[in-house]
Parts: C-alpha cells; structure tokens; sequence
C-alpha cells in the first residue's frame, strides 16, 4: 500500500492554484489526472452555459461528476491513484451560492477523496486573474460576486487548507504532499458528503 491517498482533490476559488497544481500533483503521485467534466459532456457543456438556470446547470455538472466517478472507480480498484481538479465540493459550494435550491443527498457509494482547500489572498487571486489567457464564463463572472459565499458553503467538507499566497507553484506543491492527510478533520453537519439543509448559513442564494 502506498504512504499517500490513492484519490485526491483540489478545492478552491479561481486563481488559487487547482489547474496548475493538479497535473503536478498527478505526476508526484503517478496517479492518472481525470477530469471531472468527461469529454463526451464537453460541447454540451458550452451550450448549458450559455443559459440562465442555475439548476438545470448544477444537474448537469452533477452528471458529469457521476459519470467521472465511474472512471475513478476503475482507476482505483485497479490500484491506479487519482487526481482531481475539484470534485463535487465545487459543485455544490458554486451552484448553492449562486442560488440553487435542489436538496442534495450524495449516495454513500461515492469514491470520497482527501481534498486540499486551496486559498490565497484576495489580492494577490485577483492579480492572477487578471493575467491568466483563459476564457471566462459568464457563470465565472456571477461566482466571482459571491465568492465569500462560494467559500462559505465549502465549509462542511472536511478539507486539508493549503495557502497558495505568496508560494510559487513547487512551494504549493511540496506543501500538499507535506500535509498530514492521516487525522480526522473536522466536518460541521452530520453528513459531510450530504448538502447543508436549505436554512443554513451556507446554503443561502447569492
């Protein structure tokens, strides 16, 4: 048995860190990298995005992870380790800030990876922003309005907090293959695979 998690997952707002750190992390650990939104959802993905229901895109993108959770199923029992770059804490934390109002129960079946929460000071992810070439969404748009909320429903997964602020990439890294993923973390709703329930604080719409 391998001295490190078989399946891990990066958390985090935009411009923390999870698109440049996975593949590192994925080539540390030798496991396979899967993206959580499988190639055959991508050109309906755009087409989803471009419309305004945020429950029709947050079952959508819950599909997708279903569907991913499959492939990492098999990578696992064949005893292959696995990267994600988010899972679906981002999901249920984006889609519940921006509003959503689906009650969420997540089946006890699900592959449950040692996830690090990836945070860095809102001025230095926004100077990052601002200099990355990558498309933006208009769904990126309406979560950077409510990232505190975003941050918020992040709150019941129990998650490894791993600050990208002033550490270059190899520092993150070297930082996440540091952390101690053996002890119980602390997960404040009695189902931490399960959505908060409607009244709480981080289920409230944006």
């Amino acid at each position: 048995m391998p001295d490190h998690p078989l399946f891990e997952s990066l958390e985090g707002l935009r411009g923390t860190g999870k698109s440049t750190i996975a593949p590192m992390l994925a080539k540390a650990r030798q496991a396979v990298l899967v993206s959580t939104v499988p190639a055959v959802y991508q050109p309906l993905r755009h087409e989803v995005d471009k419309r305004a229901n945020v429950e029709a895109r947050m079952c959508f993108y819950l599909s997708a992870l279903f569907t991913a959770a499959d492939e990492i199923r098999r990578h696992l029992a064949a005893g292959v380790p696995v990267v994600v770059e988010s899972y679906f804490a981002r999901c249920l934390a984006n889609h519940r800030a921006l509003g959503a109002g689906l009650g969420i129960t997540l089946p006890p079946g699900l592959p449950q990876p040692v996830t690090y929460h990836l945070v860095c000071a809102e001025d230095e992810r926004r100077r990052r922003l601002s200099s990355r070439d990558k498309p933006v969404s208009r769904w990126d748009v309406l979560v950077e309005t409510v990232s505190e909320r975003v941050t918020e429903a992040y709150a019941p997964f129990p998650m490894h907090r791993v600050d990208t602020t002033d550490l270059s990439p190899d520092e993150v890294l070297q930082a996440v293959l540091a952390t101690d993923t053996q002890g119980a973390l602390p997960c404040r709703h009695r189902a931490c695979g399960s959505t908060p329930s409607p009244s709480s604080p981080s289920s409230s719409p944006p």
